[in-house]
């Protein structure tokens, strides 16, 4: 069959609803909820689970709580646990907190990229060859999207 000729064997699937969803919301969950959220996702049996974002909380109040989460979720087993660092400052809060893994991303546009992360895509990935190389230094799997 041609078209199950293009499909990959393996896809990754990477559970951004704690990060990515409740930064979207106008009411600010409590971070006891969100702990609980992230806990019934990796019980769900999630390979990935990106708990949270290390991002300034005068632009995402939302994630303001990111190091008492992960301080809170870091230890528990059967789910990989990143993070989203957009920056060395946000890195080095995550891997404080406990952080094993990080994220970076790069906008497909130039609005975008102005828009939700306030610089250009050649500065965001300027930023984002710094954080890669500390989480070398410590050995720190990184995964970057668009």
């Amino acid at each position: 069959n041609q078209f199950l000729k293009d499909i990959p064997a393996f896809v990754k699937i990477v559970e951004v609803g704690p990060r990515d969803g409740l930064q979207n919301e106008k009411t600010i969950v409590p971070t006891d909820i969100k702990i609980e959220l992230i806990r019934r996702l990796v019980a769900s049996g999630l390979p990935v689970v990106e708990a949270t974002s290390f991002v300034s909380p005068k632009w995402v109040p939302q994630l303001a709580d990111a190091r008492d989460v992960m301080k809170a979720v870091h230890s528990l087993e059967g789910s990989k646990l990143p993070v989203l660092t957009p920056n060395l400052k946000g890195f080095e809060a995550a891997v404080a907190a406990g952080a094993k893994e990080v994220a970076v991303f790069a906008s497909a546009s130039e609005s975008f990229s102005k828009s939700n992360i306030n610089c250009s895509i050649e500065e965001s990935i300027a930023r984002y060859r710094v954080v890669t190389q500390a989480a070398k230094e410590h050995s720190i799997p990184v995964r970057g999207y668009v």
